[in-house]
């Protein structure tokens, strides 16, 4: 071929036609992301590890809970949903106010240890590379959520009580399909999500939901819209 030039690959082809098709953007708030120095090393806090270290800080060890967002982030990046391209963003914002970013494509630890670890050494360094590249995977960002929210997406926040209770798939389907929609989930044991950056508060059951369990429905009701099986 002229110049060297080489047709784009199936894979390629794939990746680029992804790209234009609309997604959907998560938010994970309040998630138990707290490395302090236990001993001799820095460690993520948790309940089952450091529950004396918690106590003796005077810190609620119900409070720190850093397997539900690994849970959470794994039932996102785990989906068809996903894998099919239509992820286009996701976040992750600490109890503390630290804003994270993670690649879409990034492959997190399955097991909680090595997760922790990950963690631990993103919040320190700021960004973790692939290790065949220069392109991070995940890291700290600056400014609020929203600055990263693309204008005019349509913000949904998730809570068992908020008003208006709603069958998942029909209110996906609703959706516009000309701007990724953003969905918040909180990635707590316990309390509620202080934000004001959301559209609307939605409930999905009449039922308390893990956030990967309400992350699955949520993934379920666009791969059913969009025939993602």
């Amino acid at each position: 071929m002229a110049g060297g030039l080489q047709p784009p690959s199936e894979e390629e082809e794939r990746r680029q036609s992804a790209a234009k098709q609309q997604g959907v953007i998560f938010v994970l708030e309040n998630a138990s992301l707290e490395v302090a120095r236990v001993g001799k090393k820095d460690m993520l806090l948790n309940c089952d590890d450091h529950r004396t270290f918690l106590l003796r800080h005077n810190k609620d060890p119900a409070l720190h809970r850093p397997d539900i967002c690994h849970q959470a982030l794994l039932a996102i990046l785990d989906s068809p949903l996903t894998k099919s391209g239509r992820l286009k963003g996701l976040f992750v914002r600490t109890t503390r106010g630290v804003l994270l970013e993670i690649h879409p494509q990034v492959r997190l630890p399955r097991t909680f240890k090595r997760f922790c670890g990950l963690m631990v050494q993103l919040l320190q360094k700021f960004s973790i590379h692939a290790t065949n590249g220069s392109s991070k995977l995940l890291k700290v960002i600056k400014d609020d959520v929203t600055k990263h929210l693309p204008p005019g997406a349509k913000r949904v926040a998730f809570s068992r009580v908020a008003p208006d209770l709603v069958k998942l798939k029909d209110f996906v389907r609703e959706l516009p399909d000309d701007t990724p929609a953003v969905f918040v989930v909180g990635a707590m044991a316990h309390g509620k999500m202080d934000i004001a950056y959301v559209d609307q508060w939605v409930s999905v059951s009449e039922y308390p939901l893990s956030a990967a369990c309400c992350i699955g429905r949520i993934t379920n009701a666009f791969e059913d819209k969009w025939d993602i099986v």
